[in-house]
């Protein structure tokens, strides 16, 4: 007994085929949008066609297609099986014996498939193409510099902290202080005029510096003018880049969280980054059980009804995505309660959804 049959093969045509038609579509509206909105930058910096098209919208188009992603799935799914009830294929199949439950198999297939695309494209795929593509606006179209950290303090590594003003784009810290603990026992201090990074050396120079080292029966005081110093940071560390949790890929994404909780800097954007990675493509599973249970019967209203209820929840969903991050970043709810609360609270409307259809 075949697992997957010819009634399967159909439906996960029609809703794979319905779902990469939509997106294309609404990929093709987005490019023509994006090219009237920059085309004066582009002209006016005489960039290069192969930057743009390869360097920017190559790298725009699986951002986008994976953003969509959720609202389209639920869109297609709306769109094809409610036309297939309207048609009374839906009836049909259930006529012939097949159960609601077996209806749903290529349902779940179909939304397996697009969540592991997703899956793929936001943790591996998209986060160094943002990097291309956050750099080519950097150049082309916003034409900012990256902003810089002011009253910095770090912890660098275990029992090691210092404390900078401010961070130039020049890579030169103002008013440098550098501590060094054992326990809870200060056992070195040093305060300089500023702190410069040398590319040539690949280290930090210390100008204008005092250092008091403390023993336990006395201190020693220095005094210099320059210090070659190797310390673990990097002038990357204090420049502020927009959105950059989105360009990094999964595995870094969690070592820079680490990185970050060992120097004292707030990870709370990182991590509902981390969790929204897997969040996103799990909500295939949701919208598809949703949107299947209200088109699956043949209504007065058709297409439309079913379509503008379908909006509806697809962007009560989103909505409430936007504003469940929300008490995160405030520090309400820890990350991964905030980012998981949609899915938790639309499974229960799946699940009653689900049980409703299959009366």
């Amino acid at each position: 007994m075949k697992f997957y049959k010819t009634i399967d093969i159909y439906i996960t045509k029609k809703f794979l085929g319905t779902f990469f038609y939509a997106i294309t579509l609404i990929l093709s509206i987005a490019i023509v949008f994006d090219i009237s909105e920059n085309l004066d930058e582009f002209l006016s910096k005489d960039v290069p066609m192969k930057d743009i098209v390869f360097d920017y919208y190559l790298n725009f188009i699986p951002y986008f297609a994976n953003l969509f992603s959720p609202l389209f799935t639920f869109i297609a799914v709306i769109y094809f099986t409610s036309k297939m009830a309207f048609d009374t294929e839906i009836i049909a199949i259930l006529s012939s014996g097949v159960s609601y439950r077996r209806l749903m198999r290529p349902y779940l297939v179909s939304a397996f498939i697009l969540a592991a695309f997703s899956f793929i494209l936001g943790n591996y795929i998209i986060p160094p193409a943002n990097k291309t593509m956050n750099d080519f606006r950097q150049i082309n179209i916003d034409n900012r510099r990256p902003a810089n950290e002011r009253n910095i303090h770090r912890q660098i590594e275990p029992g090691v902290y210092i404390y900078m003003n401010s961070f130039s784009n020049n890579n030169v810290g103002s008013r440098f202080t550098l501590e060094r603990f054992e326990g809870a026992r200060l056992v070195e201090k040093l305060t300089a005029d500023n702190i410069r990074w040398d590319k040539k050396k690949e280290k930090w120079v210390i100008n204008n510096y005092w250092k008091r080292t403390i023993f336990d029966d006395h201190e020693v005081l220095e005094k210099g003018y320059i210090l070659d110093t190797t310390l673990n940071m990097m002038p990357e560390n204090y420049k502020v880049i927009k959105n950059e949790m989105e360009s990094l890929t999964t595995p870094a994404l969690i070592r820079e969280i680490e990185s970050k909780k060992m120097r004292g800097v707030n990870t709370i954007e990182f991590e509902i980054e981390k969790h929204k990675r897997l969040a996103g493509p799990f909500s295939a599973f949701i919208l598809t059980i949703i949107g299947a249970g209200l088109a699956s019967r043949k209504i007065k209203g058709g297409l439309g009804l079913h379509l503008g209820l379908g909006l509806l929840l697809s962007f009560s969903y989103i909505l409430f995505m936007q504003i469940s991050t929300v008490f995160a970043i405030s520090g309400t709810a820890p990350p991964y309660v905030a980012v998981w609360i949609p899915n938790v609270f639309y499974s229960i409307i799946a699940l009653f959804v689900f049980r409703w259809a299959a009366r």
